[in-house]
């Protein structure tokens, strides 16, 4: 009789899937990578991990758990609440709706963006509820991301049926408005 467990995290259950996932690979690929070098492993697995992996998997557990109480139907407002109370629970460190300022030619415009969440300090989390994204969703947080100089964010729509819908975006670019900051 096989005895299951509960995996405790995200690099548990890869580490868990990636052992026997090479036991079942043929000899000649066995063979292939036991003569790599530690460095060239390395390097390979540094190209396919994902930016912020660990922070980015508790904000969508986070997400997964408010959607599993909510379900759909709320207004957005109900879903940032709860996904504030959520974060707190667990731990996460966030910041809501903070105002993004925003700067031209070294002059602070008027007009500022305002995220819903900016979670670990590095993270935009921008929550919707509607049917589906669209375009002008995925359009706002590219903004937010070049306006802020962040990395990584998460677009969640909590109006989708019959789970929640998560869109992960990463901006690579440097961003040319210097002198943003958080208030």
């Amino acid at each position: 009789m096989i005895k299951l467990r509960k995996a405790r995290s995200y690099a548990e259950i890869k580490t868990r899937y990636s052992a026997s996932f090479c036991d079942c690979r043929s000899f000649k690929k066995k063979e292939k990578l036991t003569t790599e070098s530690a460095e060239e492993r390395g390097k390979k697995e540094n190209m396919s991990e994902l930016m912020y992996e660990a922070e980015s998997f508790k904000l969508r557990g986070a997400c997964f758990e408010v959607y599993k109480d909510k379900g759909h139907g709320f207004l957005e407002a109900v879903f940032q609440e709860c996904l504030a109370i959520e974060f707190g629970i667990l731990g996460i460190p966030f910041v809501e709706q903070p105002t993004v300022k925003l700067t031209y030619k070294g002059h602070e415009l008027k007009q500022g963006y305002i995220p819903d969440f900016v979670c670990y300090g590095k993270i935009i989390v921008e929550l919707k509820a509607v049917k589906a994204i669209l375009d002008e969703h995925r359009a706002q947080i590219i903004n937010y991301l070049k306006a802020t100089g962040m990395h990584l964010g998460l677009l969640v729509n909590f109006g989708a049926y019959p789970r929640v819908e998560i869109e992960r975006f990463v901006f690579q670019e440097k961003s040319t408005t210097e002198n943003t900051e958080l208030r």
